[in-house]
């Protein structure tokens, strides 16, 4: 009786435990779709103040093609010069995979895809793409990108 009382009580605690990391897991997840989604919706609408809100000064974006850019001021120039009413990020649905890092913040992985309204004809293809999010006093941020077409 003794050894399926203890192994009562393991279960209880086993299932408590993964019922707390699921419900972290899934509160993380939350809230770094709503940043995705919030980003990229001002990405798509050209609300440059907003994505440079949600940007650190400290941005490394790495890109397949375009190489590596370090200076958040040339980030935003060339999204403001290139992006801005000529193409629309949509994220493949259900691809986002969020995972914490501890005292820093999330890692997002994803698939998305450009519409370049320049190019009527262009057919979008999904790309992946990593984010690293950084929380810190409450205030999330974009540290890295990688971006792979």
């Amino acid at each position: 009786m003794a050894a399926n009382i203890k192994r009562g009580l393991l279960t209880i605690f086993i299932s408590f435990v993964f019922s707390a990391t699921y419900s972290q897991s899934n509160s993380l997840y939350e809230t770094i779709a709503k940043l995705d989604s919030t980003f990229f919706t001002a990405y798509n609408h050209c609300d440059l103040s907003k994505q440079s809100e949600l940007m650190s000064d400290s941005i490394e974006f790495y890109h397949d093609r375009g190489g590596l850019s370090t200076s958040k001021t040339e980030i935003m120039a060339a999204i403001e010069k290139n992006i801005c009413g000529k193409v629309t990020r949509e994220l493949v649905k259900g691809s986002i995979e969020v995972s914490p890092i501890p005292d820093y913040g999330a890692v997002e992985i994803g698939m998305h895809m450009f519409h370049n309204n320049q190019e009527k004809n262009a057919i979008p293809h999904p790309s992946r793409f990593v984010i690293i999010w950084r929380n810190k006093n409450d205030r999330w941020t974009i540290t890295r990108v990688i971006s792979l077409h």
